[in-house]
Protein backbone atom coordinates (compact mmCIF):
# COMPACT_ATOMS: atom_id res chain seq x y z
CA UNK A 1 0.00 0.00 0.00
CA UNK A 2 1.54 3.08 -0.64
CA UNK A 3 2.81 5.59 1.91
CA UNK A 4 -0.01 8.36 0.92
CA UNK A 5 -2.55 6.09 1.44
CA UNK A 6 -1.39 4.69 4.85
CA UNK A 7 -1.42 8.10 6.21
CA UNK A 8 -5.09 8.75 4.73
CA UNK A 9 -6.09 5.68 6.59
CA UNK A 10 -4.23 7.03 10.19
CA UNK A 11 -5.37 10.23 9.51
CA UNK A 12 -9.68 9.15 9.27
CA UNK A 13 -9.03 7.64 12.89
CA UNK A 14 -6.82 10.66 14.45
CA UNK A 15 -9.42 12.31 17.12
CA UNK A 16 -11.56 9.91 16.79
CA UNK A 17 -10.44 7.46 19.55
CA UNK A 18 -11.73 4.39 18.50
CA UNK A 19 -10.86 1.65 16.32
CA UNK A 20 -13.31 -0.64 15.80
CA UNK A 21 -11.11 -3.33 13.88
CA UNK A 22 -7.46 -3.55 13.18
CA UNK A 23 -5.37 -5.87 11.24
CA UNK A 24 -1.81 -6.37 11.79
CA UNK A 25 0.01 -8.38 9.53
CA UNK A 26 -2.86 -11.26 8.97
CA UNK A 27 -1.88 -13.89 6.64
CA UNK A 28 -3.53 -17.19 5.90
CA UNK A 29 -1.94 -19.68 3.99
CA UNK A 30 -4.11 -23.27 2.86
CA UNK A 31 -0.69 -25.69 2.31
CA UNK A 32 1.27 -23.66 -0.79
CA UNK A 33 -1.49 -21.61 -1.55
CA UNK A 34 -0.97 -17.60 0.47
CA UNK A 35 -4.85 -16.71 0.22
CA UNK A 36 -4.21 -13.40 2.25
CA UNK A 37 -0.57 -11.83 2.74
CA UNK A 38 0.30 -9.34 5.16
CA UNK A 39 -2.94 -7.41 5.59
CA UNK A 40 -2.73 -3.86 7.26
CA UNK A 41 -5.95 -2.49 7.87
CA UNK A 42 -7.41 0.06 10.49
CA UNK A 43 -11.25 0.88 10.70
CA UNK A 44 -12.90 3.17 12.81
CA UNK A 45 -16.03 2.63 14.56
CA UNK A 46 -19.39 3.63 12.22
CA UNK A 47 -16.90 3.43 10.08
CA UNK A 48 -18.74 1.92 6.42
CA UNK A 49 -15.82 0.65 4.41
CA UNK A 50 -16.37 -1.51 0.97
CA UNK A 51 -13.81 -3.77 0.08
CA UNK A 52 -13.54 -4.76 -3.62
CA UNK A 53 -11.47 -7.18 -6.19
CA UNK A 54 -12.08 -9.48 -8.93
CA UNK A 55 -12.96 -13.08 -7.75
CA UNK A 56 -10.36 -15.02 -6.02
CA UNK A 57 -8.79 -11.54 -4.97
CA UNK A 58 -8.58 -13.09 -1.16
CA UNK A 59 -11.75 -10.81 0.28
CA UNK A 60 -14.27 -13.57 1.59
CA UNK A 61 -10.78 -15.08 3.18
CA UNK A 62 -10.37 -12.22 4.50
CA UNK A 63 -13.95 -11.94 6.40
CA UNK A 64 -13.69 -15.74 7.59
CA UNK A 65 -10.36 -14.75 8.88
CA UNK A 66 -11.55 -11.54 10.82
CA UNK A 67 -14.50 -13.86 12.23
CA UNK A 68 -12.67 -16.78 13.28
CA UNK A 69 -14.15 -19.39 11.10
CA UNK A 70 -10.57 -19.45 9.62
CA UNK A 71 -7.29 -18.96 11.65
CA UNK A 72 -4.52 -16.48 11.05
CA UNK A 73 -1.45 -18.45 9.84
CA UNK A 74 -0.20 -15.16 11.08
CA UNK A 75 -0.50 -11.73 12.28
CA UNK A 76 -3.27 -10.10 14.87
CA UNK A 77 -6.54 -8.90 14.62
CA UNK A 78 -8.22 -6.20 17.37
CA UNK A 79 -12.06 -5.54 18.02
CA UNK A 80 -12.57 -2.53 19.55
CA UNK A 81 -9.24 -2.36 21.35
CA UNK A 82 -9.20 -6.47 22.35
CA UNK A 83 -7.08 -8.82 20.51
CA UNK A 84 -9.77 -11.45 19.29
CA UNK A 85 -7.12 -13.47 17.05
CA UNK A 86 -7.34 -16.49 18.92
CA UNK A 87 -11.14 -16.15 20.56
CA UNK A 88 -13.18 -18.47 18.96
CA UNK A 89 -15.93 -17.45 16.26
CA UNK A 90 -19.20 -17.25 18.68
CA UNK A 91 -17.45 -15.27 21.38
CA UNK A 92 -16.45 -12.79 18.56
CA UNK A 93 -20.30 -12.98 17.78
CA UNK A 94 -20.85 -12.25 21.23
CA UNK A 95 -18.73 -9.37 21.59
CA UNK A 96 -20.65 -7.93 18.85
CA UNK A 97 -19.24 -9.16 15.87
CA UNK A 98 -21.76 -10.03 12.54
CA UNK A 99 -21.62 -11.50 8.93
CA UNK A 100 -23.43 -12.30 6.31
CA UNK A 101 -22.70 -14.97 3.67
CA UNK A 102 -22.42 -15.00 0.06
CA UNK A 103 -24.99 -18.42 -0.10
CA UNK A 104 -28.07 -17.80 2.66
CA UNK A 105 -27.97 -19.68 5.81
CA UNK A 106 -31.79 -19.80 6.93
CA UNK A 107 -34.00 -22.05 8.76
CA UNK A 108 -36.67 -22.47 5.82
CA UNK A 109 -39.19 -23.67 7.87
CA UNK A 110 -39.29 -21.02 10.32
CA UNK A 111 -41.17 -17.86 10.06
CA UNK A 112 -39.49 -14.57 9.29
CA UNK A 113 -40.62 -13.03 12.63
CA UNK A 114 -39.58 -16.91 14.48
CA UNK A 115 -36.31 -16.24 12.84
CA UNK A 116 -35.27 -12.85 13.65
CA UNK A 117 -36.83 -13.87 17.05
CA UNK A 118 -34.35 -16.71 17.88
CA UNK A 119 -31.33 -14.96 16.55
CA UNK A 120 -32.25 -12.05 18.98
CA UNK A 121 -32.83 -14.73 21.74
CA UNK A 122 -29.40 -16.29 20.60
CA UNK A 123 -27.30 -13.88 21.72
CA UNK A 124 -29.19 -12.55 25.18
CA UNK A 125 -28.62 -13.70 28.36
CA UNK A 126 -31.77 -15.54 28.49
CA UNK A 127 -30.71 -17.90 25.45
CA UNK A 128 -31.02 -21.01 27.63
CA UNK A 129 -34.39 -19.89 28.46
CA UNK A 130 -37.00 -22.66 27.30
CA UNK A 131 -39.98 -20.23 28.65
CA UNK A 132 -42.21 -19.24 25.36
CA UNK A 133 -41.59 -15.30 24.68
CA UNK A 134 -44.60 -13.34 26.90
CA UNK A 135 -45.92 -9.73 25.15
CA UNK A 136 -43.85 -7.66 26.60
CA UNK A 137 -40.90 -9.58 26.00
CA UNK A 138 -38.10 -7.84 24.62
CA UNK A 139 -36.26 -9.81 22.30
CA UNK A 140 -39.87 -10.11 20.61
CA UNK A 141 -40.26 -5.80 20.82
CA UNK A 142 -36.42 -6.31 18.82
CA UNK A 143 -37.30 -8.42 16.21
CA UNK A 144 -40.53 -6.38 15.35
CA UNK A 145 -38.01 -3.44 15.17
CA UNK A 146 -35.59 -5.16 13.18
CA UNK A 147 -38.17 -6.18 10.61
CA UNK A 148 -39.64 -2.93 10.43
CA UNK A 149 -35.61 -1.18 9.67
CA UNK A 150 -35.04 -4.10 7.18
CA UNK A 151 -38.19 -3.56 5.18
CA UNK A 152 -39.82 -6.81 6.22
CA UNK A 153 -42.57 -6.01 8.83
CA UNK A 154 -45.64 -7.04 6.00
CA UNK A 155 -44.07 -10.32 5.77
CA UNK A 156 -43.04 -11.35 9.45
CA UNK A 157 -45.63 -14.16 9.18
CA UNK A 158 -44.31 -16.11 6.16
CA UNK A 159 -41.85 -18.91 5.96
CA UNK A 160 -38.61 -18.50 5.15
CA UNK A 161 -38.89 -20.95 2.57
CA UNK A 162 -41.93 -18.96 0.54
CA UNK A 163 -39.39 -16.06 0.66
CA UNK A 164 -37.93 -14.56 -2.92
CA UNK A 165 -33.81 -14.52 -3.25
CA UNK A 166 -34.15 -10.78 -2.71
CA UNK A 167 -36.44 -10.98 0.50
CA UNK A 168 -34.13 -13.77 1.75
CA UNK A 169 -30.69 -11.03 1.19
CA UNK A 170 -32.78 -8.83 3.40
CA UNK A 171 -33.81 -11.14 6.53
CA UNK A 172 -30.28 -12.14 6.32
CA UNK A 173 -28.89 -8.64 7.10
CA UNK A 174 -31.90 -8.91 10.06
CA UNK A 175 -30.31 -12.04 11.76
CA UNK A 176 -27.23 -9.43 11.13
CA UNK A 177 -28.70 -6.90 13.32
CA UNK A 178 -29.87 -9.25 16.25
CA UNK A 179 -29.03 -8.28 19.80
CA UNK A 180 -26.21 -5.05 20.06
CA UNK A 181 -24.12 -5.59 16.88
CA UNK A 182 -20.82 -3.01 17.23
CA UNK A 183 -19.79 -3.96 13.77
CA UNK A 184 -21.14 -5.84 10.44
CA UNK A 185 -19.52 -7.98 7.43
CA UNK A 186 -21.70 -8.30 4.70
CA UNK A 187 -20.50 -10.91 1.90
CA UNK A 188 -22.12 -9.67 -1.39
CA UNK A 189 -25.51 -8.80 0.20
CA UNK A 190 -26.48 -7.67 -3.66
CA UNK A 191 -25.78 -10.95 -5.91
CA UNK A 192 -29.00 -12.00 -7.47
CA UNK A 193 -30.78 -8.96 -7.15
CA UNK A 194 -32.92 -7.19 -9.35
CA UNK A 195 -32.52 -3.19 -10.08
CA UNK A 196 -35.28 -2.78 -7.71
CA UNK A 197 -34.03 -5.13 -4.48
CA UNK A 198 -30.62 -3.68 -5.18
CA UNK A 199 -31.87 0.62 -4.46
CA UNK A 200 -33.57 -0.66 -1.70
CA UNK A 201 -30.81 -2.11 0.01
CA UNK A 202 -28.90 0.80 -0.78
CA UNK A 203 -31.60 2.42 1.23
CA UNK A 204 -31.74 -0.31 3.84
CA UNK A 205 -27.63 0.23 4.33
CA UNK A 206 -27.26 3.63 4.65
CA UNK A 207 -30.44 3.69 6.95
CA UNK A 208 -28.10 1.47 9.92
CA UNK A 209 -27.74 3.75 12.94
CA UNK A 210 -25.01 5.79 12.92
CA UNK A 211 -22.78 3.64 15.62
CA UNK A 212 -22.63 0.54 13.49
CA UNK A 213 -20.03 0.19 11.13
CA UNK A 214 -19.31 -2.32 8.61
CA UNK A 215 -17.29 -3.94 5.23
CA UNK A 216 -19.27 -4.95 2.71
CA UNK A 217 -17.75 -7.06 -0.01
CA UNK A 218 -19.32 -6.48 -3.34
CA UNK A 219 -19.02 -6.64 -7.05
CA UNK A 220 -22.08 -4.64 -7.59
CA UNK A 221 -19.48 -1.10 -7.89
CA UNK A 222 -22.62 0.93 -7.83
CA UNK A 223 -23.91 -0.21 -4.71
CA UNK A 224 -20.47 -0.84 -3.23
CA UNK A 225 -19.53 3.20 -3.44
CA UNK A 226 -23.00 3.89 -2.45
CA UNK A 227 -22.72 2.71 1.15
CA UNK A 228 -19.27 3.53 1.89
CA UNK A 229 -16.65 6.05 2.53
CA UNK A 230 -13.47 4.65 2.24
CA UNK A 231 -12.62 1.46 -0.29
CA UNK A 232 -9.92 -0.97 -0.13
CA UNK A 233 -9.09 -2.66 -3.27
CA UNK A 234 -7.61 -5.73 -3.19
CA UNK A 235 -5.32 -8.47 -5.32
CA UNK A 236 -3.74 -11.82 -5.02
CA UNK A 237 -4.38 -11.74 -1.06
CA UNK A 238 -2.80 -8.05 -0.87
CA UNK A 239 -4.60 -4.72 -0.07
CA UNK A 240 -2.96 -2.31 -3.19
CA UNK A 241 -4.87 0.90 -3.19
CA UNK A 242 -7.28 2.58 -0.56
CA UNK A 243 -8.90 5.94 -1.01
CA UNK A 244 -12.52 7.46 -1.27
CA UNK A 245 -14.98 6.17 -3.43
CA UNK A 246 -14.46 9.04 -6.09
CA UNK A 247 -10.73 7.89 -5.98
CA UNK A 248 -10.62 4.56 -6.60
CA UNK A 249 -13.60 4.76 -8.86
CA UNK A 250 -11.51 7.52 -10.76
CA UNK A 251 -7.83 5.61 -10.89
CA UNK A 252 -6.36 4.54 -13.54
CA UNK A 253 -4.88 1.65 -12.46
CA UNK A 254 -8.20 0.36 -10.91
CA UNK A 255 -10.41 1.30 -14.04
CA UNK A 256 -7.62 -1.18 -15.94
CA UNK A 257 -8.06 -4.00 -13.78
CA UNK A 258 -11.58 -3.46 -13.02
CA UNK A 259 -13.66 -1.55 -14.76
CA UNK A 260 -12.51 -2.82 -18.25
CA UNK A 261 -11.45 1.47 -18.91
CA UNK A 262 -14.32 2.85 -17.62
CA UNK A 263 -17.21 3.47 -15.34
CA UNK A 264 -20.29 4.62 -16.19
Amino acid sequence: MAKQDTNLAASRLEGTGACALELSGVARHFGALIALSDINMRIAAGERRAVLGSNGAGKTTLFNAITGDFECTSGRIQFFGEDITEIPAHERIRRGLRRTYQISQLFDGLSVLESVFLACRGVSRRRFSLLRPMDRDANMAQAHSILHAVHLEDDRDLLVSTLSHGRKRQLEIALALAGAPRFILFDEPAAGLSPTERRDLVAILNALPDHVGYIIIEHDLDVALRVSKYVSMMHNGRVFKEGTPEEIENDAEVQAIYLGGGHG
